[in-house]
């Protein structure tokens, strides 16, 4: 094996021997987790070349370690890290020497962005009831299937389809699944020069936002709304107005004359779950020849719709090419995947194309190849079903124990999606509930995030995280302190 490639350095003004600073410098090593004890520690020759003392003089600092259980010694390989005093060591971040950095001024001054951050905490897994959204339960993961994709993905035969630099192009595979399984269910077909595959829904948006940006006109979108999303169009550079919504979804009248975009969640709106009717859906493909701007349709959850047959996209009914389509394949297969896609005319795709290589050229093309297998052999329509099953049996115990322990709090009317919207009365702060409902190992969505014109009465359950049998305790945890509250 080849030697560390740390370099190491003698402690400065040490009082120790020779031999002690030694080990003194390993052991911090080893403290600090530099140290991997799948690589052979320098040999007493080369170690001693690198600090200028004898040979001898490290093999005494090398036994000694070897004695305290540091070092191990392997026949005729040299010497290791022994793996049980990294498993006891303290983590490098709370070792790690203070560098005088820390409390040192940054250098520029930066103005605040007026984003809103990702607030649920890195640990949210290690909560008893996570009811946070955009996460989901990963045992219902085909790991099998996806790993079959991969693997065939990888043979040789296909690794010119990513080895390649792709410039700004697509998977071909990929847009042809797409085109073919995903979209004709929702009722669009598009030729390849329509489609453009993103890193989710997100990047989408921001990639519309950047090419519409030089026009400097306003952007319509919901309030509340994806938050994500209006940080993304906002850092594009676009102004933005606040759309109300109501049990149909946007409010077409309150859409301004001066928008060039107005961007919607028809399908379930995002965050409050209501489904558009079909009378607002036409009502807002009217306005936008009338008033002359685009329509930038998310199609949020459309396939978790449990009671009722899917609604028609407003791409499928665009008779004047206003509508631009946003997918992604974080809620269907993993949001770990980050790949998404827009369709829309091949001018506006055209533009997309040159805005998103500019950013990054391409989503990871071997990413694009193991998801068209997935599409390919069937995975992700198996996938699909069986996910579909599961959320609409958790669907059910959410609403029943919503009606049952949460009934004093107005809920918007929805049939579908893995969430739902609860709206305190006058002077109910969810805000303060999720402060209080976190020390008592439950997460939830505040609703004041998703507004621009700010609301603290609202917050969001996400259940596709949380197993069957833990939904309903979590919601009477819940209705204590909602109880206490008011």
């Amino acid at each position: 094996m080849d030697p560390m490639t740390v370099k190491f350095a003698l402690p400065e003004d040490s009082s120790l021997g020779l031999r002690d600073q030694i080990c003194e410098m390993v052991s911090s090593a080893i403290n600090a987790r530099a140290l991997s004890p799948d690589k052979r520690m320098p040999s007493c020759r080369e170690l001693a070349d690198q600090l200028g003392v004898s040979r001898n003089t490290v093999y005494s600092a090398y036994s000694r370690l070897t004695d305290l259980g540091l070092l191990v010694v392997r026949n005729r390989s040299g010497y290791f890290v022994n793996p049980i005093a990294l498993s006891v060591a303290p983590d490098a971040e709370k070792t790690a020497p203070d560098d005088g950095l820390a409390d040192t001024p940054a250098p520029v001054t930066l103005d605040p962005l007026g984003m809103v951050p990702v607030d649920n905490p890195l640990d949210w897994t290690t909560f008893p009831y996570p009811f946070v959204y955009n996460q989901i339960d990963p045992a219902l993961f085909p790991i099998d299937s996806w790993r079959e994709c991969t693997r065939l993905a990888l043979r040789s035969t296909k690794m010119p389809a990513w080895l390649d630099d792709s410039v700004e192009s697509d998977s071909v595979q990929l847009s042809r699944q797409l085109r073919q399984r995903l979209l004709i269910s929702r009722g669009i077909y598009a030729s390849e020069d329509e489609v453009l595959i993103t890193l989710g829904a997100q990047n989408a948006l921001f990639i519309i936002g950047t090419a519409f940006a030089q026009k400097n006109k306003r952007i319509a979108i919901e309030d509340p709304g994806f938050h994500y999303g209006r940080n993304a169009l906002q850092l594009a550079g676009n102004r933005l107005v606040a759309v109300p919504v109501d049990d149909e979804g946007l409010i077409v009248s309150a859409i301004p004359d001066d928008c060039q975009l107005v961007f919607t969640t028809p399908s379930h709106q995002f965050p409050t779950m209501v489904t558009m009717s079909q009378q607002r859906r036409k009502h807002v493909l009217d306005a936008a020849v009338a008033q002359d701007f685009l329509v930038i349709e998310d199609d949020y959850e459309a396939e978790m719709n449990y009671f009722n047959s899917r609604s028609r996209s407003l791409r499928s009914q665009d008779s004047n090419g206003r509508v631009i389509y946003v997918g992604s394949l974080s809620k269907t297969i993993s949001p770990g995947i980050r790949l998404g896609f827009m369709v829309a005319h091949r001018d506006i795709i055209t533009q997309a194309r040159i805005v998103r290589g500019a950013m990054f050229r391409h989503p990871p093309t071997i990413i694009q190849e193991v998801v068209a297998l997935f599409f390919q052999l069937g995975h992700y329509d198996s996938h699909l079903r069986n996910i579909e099953r599961r959320y609409k049996r958790r669907w059910h115990a959410m609403n029943d124990a919503i009606t049952k322990h949460l009934h004093m709090l107005e809920r918007t009317p929805t049939r579908g999606g893995t969430s739902f919207w609860l709206t305190g009365p006058e002077n109910f702060d969810a805000t303060e509930l999720g402060e209080r409902l976190r020390k008592r190992g439950v997460l939830i969505d505040i609703g004041e995030t998703f507004y621009m014109n700010k609301n603290k009465r609202s917050f969001r359950l996400g259940f596709a995280f949380v197993p069957l049998r833990k939904l309903e305790d979590g919601i009477k945890i819940i209705a204590d302190e909602v109880k206490q509250l008011l």
